[in-house]
């Protein structure tokens, strides 16, 4: 076996699957115009049809006329919600949970930046809302609707006054719903309805969370935005374009479980009571040629006799997708799998261990971009008897470089042969040729999770290093087109090849150099030019990753150097 040639396919491989990493996982590219379906089962103004007397169904928030954010608020009375991590208001009319604000995260880095919104109110251009209620199996039963004007007990909800509304039908059903939040993002909806009309009556219990408009999302294939849940346990992910595709709801049986929408960082998600048997559904309609995307679930049927009472209780999580918070509440409420609601990926066995480790040392440093160069010297120190097996094979074979030269000059027109003693030398000397490629072939899972790690975990947004680095989840923002902002210009996102790519190819070459160069002239020059590409592919990756990779080769420098040093070389 050749060598040199075992030394170009380990870093070709690495080159076609970081190409390929960026070819395939690249944004998708936004859809100009969307075509103008509507769902099958959908009712002539693009609402979901009224339940009939057999098949209770969810209802949809009816068509309204779309006007801006403040004068939704205005619309109709509100009760406040204040506590120190969330901010915003419910509405009165309806009982929605619309206006949700966070207090710790903001659009930029900038700290007069406006806060993030995650949930607005209906009837806006951008409405995205929570709203619970019952359905009547018989559609003569008068129930709240979107359009129901409750009464409050208070005028503002905190994390020790909870707020209670209710409202009667006039036909001898009173209706109440108590709402709770927490010191973080977990609101509790307890239902009941007092029936004393004389009568039975059979409702279930239902949750739903509307949204208007194709939300912008990100746009990468390893990272899910849009409806999700887990479903008998199982998570269950739907693209928006997928839903908008299939022209008629996904609906699921379910016991227990969770549904909601996700953003890259944000989520919006319904916890039913987890022994309750439910149908779970995502859906899609157009209104006025907007999409409106909708999930919900309904509960079982309660059989309440006159002079009796039933009751429901959901909970909603509405904020930032904080790893420890979700495995608290999942603990908390035992909601299964809740924190699958972060994207980790296919190597979530490595992403979350390496996300909650690196927490770990963030909370001793202070400093997430230290906390990698620590994680990376850790993953040194694992990896370090393979690395120091492979390296003392790869300075082995440079220092019988001049030899293997000979051979290939002797025996220029006999291929086999030259492979036969070239495979005596590595015998003999009791060299490995194919070691060197176990520390590249080890490494891309370590990579490909620590990407994840950085890509979708919130805690690293924002995050800052040190000088220009502000976030160590976004590309380094310097370039050398603009002499690293010395010159007054924006090059355009191609030309954004910031300090610590360079850092990294730099760093790439000089290891290259400590490796034998391959005998092929072809192979050497395409090899020399190996540290650029990945110059150029790196720099739009976020700068904490490039940061790793970067101190990454200056320890395996220092590692081979030693090495070399020990054999005399």
């Amino acid at each position: 076996m050749n060598e040199q040639r075992n030394l170009w396919i380990a870093i070709a491989t690495s080159v076609v699957i970081l190409l390929g990493f960026q070819f395939f996982f690249a944004p998708e590219p936004s859809d100009a115009v969307r075509e103008a379906q509507i769902s099958e089962e959908l009712g002539v103004n693009g609402t979901v049809p009224q339940p009939s007397a057999t098949t209770p169904t969810v209802p949809g928030m009816p068509a309204v006329p779309t006007i801006n954010r403040d004068a939704a608020l205005a619309g109709s009375p509100r009760i406040s919600i204040d506590t120190p991590r969330v901010k915003g208001s419910i509405r009165l009319v309806g009982s929605l949970i619309d206006d949700i604000q966070l207090q710790d995260y903001r659009e930029t880095e900038d700290d007069n930046s406006p806060l993030i919104h995650v949930l607005n109110p209906a009837g806006g251009n951008d409405a995205y809302f929570a709203e619970f209620g019952w359905v009547a199996s018989d559609r003569n039963i008068v129930v709240p609707n979107s359009e129901t004007q409750w009464q409050a007990d208070s005028e503002t909800l905190t994390p020790e006054n909870p707020v209670t509304l209710s409202w009667d039908n006039g036909a001898g059903l009173v209706f109440e719903r108590t709402i709770s939040i927490d010191e973080n993002y977990m609101f509790s909806v307890k239902q009941s309805v007092q029936n004393d009309s004389g009568s039975n009556v059979v409702l279930h219990p239902y949750g739903l969370i509307s949204r208007k408009g194709l939300p912008t999302t990100a746009g990468f294939y390893i990272l899910h935005e849009g409806p999700l849940g887990v479903i008998d346990g199982t998570l269950t992910e739907i693209d928006y374009d997928d839903l908008v595709d299939s022209k008629a709801a996904k609906e699921y049986k379910t016991t227990g479980g969770w549904l909601g929408l996700t953003d890259k960082y944000w989520l919006v998600a319904l916890a039913p009571t987890q022994d309750e048997a439910l149908t779970a559904r995502f859906s899609h309609h157009l209104e006025n040629n907007t999409d409106k995307f909708q999930t919900d679930y309904l509960g079982s049927g309660r059989d309440i006799a006159s002079g009796t009472s039933a009751t429901s209780e959901t909970r909603l999580f509405a904020g930032a997708k904080e790893v420890t918070l979700l495995d608290q509440y999942a603990e908390e409420y035992g909601i299964t799998n809740f924190d699958l609601a972060i994207d980790f990926g296919w190597f979530y066995f490595l992403t979350k261990p390496f996300f909650l480790f690196l927490q770990w040392l963030n909370h001793l440093v202070g400093n997430f971009g230290v906390s990698i160069l620590i994680f990376t010297v850790l993953v040194k120190a694992v990896l370090y008897p393979l690395a120091n097996k492979s390296y003392k094979s790869m300075s082995a074979m440079k220092k019988l470089q001049p030899q293997i030269v000979k051979l290939r000059e002797q025996f220029a027109d006999d291929r086999q042969r030259q492979q036969q003693e070239m495979m005596a030398i590595y015998k003999r000397e009791k060299i490995n040729p194919a070691s060197g490629c176990l520390p590249i072939v080890v490494q891309i899972p370590v990579f490909f999770a620590l990407y994840k790690v950085l890509f979708v975990s919130i805690e690293m947004r924002h995050a800052p290093f040190f000088g220009w680095i502000q976030d160590l989840s976004a590309p380094d923002p310097t370039s050398l087109f603009n002499l690293f902002g010395l010159i007054p210009w924006d090059p355009p996102q191609m030309l954004m090849i910031g300090v610590w790519p360079l850092i990294m190819g730099v760093t790439m070459f000089l290891q290259q150099k400590l490796n034998p160069a391959p005998a092929d002239p072809t192979q050497a020059k395409i090899m020399m030019f190996l540290p650029l590409i990945f110059t150029v592919m790196l720099a739009s990756f976020p700068a904490g990753l490039v940061i790793y990779w970067a101190w990454n080769n200056l320890l395996s420098i220092a590692q081979q150097r030693y090495i070399m040093y020990k054999m005399g070389m």
